[in-house]
């Protein structure tokens, strides 16, 4: 693992963003300014005033002043908040856009995954686009031949394989593409977050299988919220904030720094009710509050507290669970809970409407340490309605925690023990009436 295939210096993306018009302009308005224009700007050049798009416009720097080198074999995680620049620069590296400043270099063949159906023609078959996918990464159709079965029996659309991927759900669209682009044999994978549109179990599967292609020697660049899937799958990861890299170390260690910085909300998260066509619910709030109710961003070892979500449910669903995962700041899960458990739902529809879930945690369970709760409202196996990963920060103090500071576990239970001597009488009173001698 010593040649380098990634090769990334001095990058910069710049984007202009337009300045909001007059929306209710009318054709009268639009003559005016046409024939009236010239002379406004003309006029403005004779002040020494900007003209053009330097008057319309403002600039960002989506990326700015990035280097880096990535070695045949590794796999890379990216992290950062929403906006911090990990898919410009994916797309860069996929060549889909172009660096403003700077050069990226990739040597190799290169399969990219950056968006449901990316590289499909949504007239053309399942089949058909298996073939044209493996034709624009460069393979013969002896190659594509040997590979296909396989593919169609990853992504579990047989029976729609000469349907066209317009009829697809985003579902099965994203899975034969995650197929394909993990089976066609690339040098070079690249993966967004598009995983995120799977359900729970498909996502485990696509882990595993990027696990197996790095096996083969094959680079891997990963961008994910979800930090477990980091640490378990990259040797390294890179941290973006606002355009630049911040952090680049191994995976397990930029982790720990991303979750720690407190980039994350603390405590409450609020999200505002945003409609989107089809969508059946959307996960509104998430709290960590006191067993009096008080929203709380540490929690003493010794003190029970609850994990309040809130969503809305726009149409009618069955079977569906409101999840949430805990996360410790390795990015490891330490436990996932569903309030499926409440069983009196089991098999009902939830009704249209405002709804909150709330979870119970009992004293004495966690180890003292910071902690990340990522949601998830969904029906397991079909459809992901909602997800938001790492959406809030509590922690838990060592008031009341009386244990050795170096004892193993993700979790620090206290548990009720029975200790009785064998070789006298207690044994036989404690065989008898075990409650007498739990303490």
């Amino acid at each position: 693992m010593g040649k380098i295939v990634v090769s990334v210096e001095r990058l910069g993306k710049q984007y202009h963003i337009a300045k909001v018009k007059n929306k209710h302009c009318t054709l009268r308005d639009s003559l005016v300014g046409a024939v009236t224009g010239p002379f406004r700007r003309a006029n403005k050049l004779m002040k020494g005033q900007a003209t053009g798009a330097s008057e319309l416009d403002e600039t960002i720097w989506a990326l700015k002043d990035i280097s880096f080198e990535v070695k045949q074999g590794e796999v890379v995680g990216f992290l950062g908040a929403n906006g911090a620049g990990k898919s410009t620069l994916l797309k860069i590296l996929s060549r889909i856009t172009e660096p403003t400043i700077g050069s990226a270099e990739i040597r190799g063949r290169v399969s990219s995954l950056l968006e449901v159906g990316t590289g499909f023609h949504q007239e053309l078959s399942g089949r058909e686009n298996i073939y044209l996918n493996g034709a624009i990464l460069g393979m013969r159709r002896r190659e594509i031949d040997r590979k296909f079965d396989e593919i169609v029996a990853f992504s579990e659309v047989g029976r729609f394989i000469d349907t066209p991927i317009k009829h697809y759900s985003s579902g099965m669209a994203l899975r034969l593409a995650f197929a394909v682009a993990a089976h066609l044999e690339p040098e070079i994978m690249i993966v967004d977050e598009v995983l995120a549109v799977g359900d729970a179990s498909f996502q485990k599967k696509c882990i595993g299988k990027m696990g197996d292609v790095a096996k083969q020697g094959r680079t891997v660049l990963f961008v994910s919220h979800n930090m477990g899937a980091v640490t378990q799958l990259c040797s390294r990861a890179l941290w973006l904030e606002k355009g630049q890299l911040k952090y680049d170390d191994s995976a397990i260690n930029a982790v720990s720094s991303y979750l720690l910085s407190g980039t994350e909300s603390c405590g409450v998260w609020d999200n505002p009710l945003v409609s989107r066509p089809g969508q059946k619910v959307q996960l509104q709030s998430a709290n960590v509050v006191s067993m009096n109710h008080q929203p709380v961003g540490t929690v003493d070892y010794n003190t029970s507290f609850r994990i309040e979500i809130g969503y809305v449910i726009i149409e009618p669903v069955r079977h569906m669970s409101i999840v949430f995962q805990l996360i410790d700041s390795m990015g490891q899960i330490i436990f996932e809970s569903t309030d499926h458990d409440a069983t009196s739902l089991n098999g009902q529809v939830r009704m249209p409407g405002k709804y909150l879930s709330i979870c119970n945690i009992s004293s004495h369970l966690l180890r003292p340490g910071r902690y990340f709760i990522s949601l998830r409202a969904f029906t397991e196996g079909i459809k992901m309605f909602d997800k938001h990963d790492n959406v809030l920060t509590f922690d838990i103090s060592y008031v009341g925690y009386h244990m050795h500071q170096n004892r193993l576990g993700l979790i620090a239970p206290l548990f009720k023990w029975d200790i009785v001597q064998t070789d006298t009488q207690d044994y036989e009173k404690y065989t008898k009436s075990p409650r007498l001698y739990v303490i």
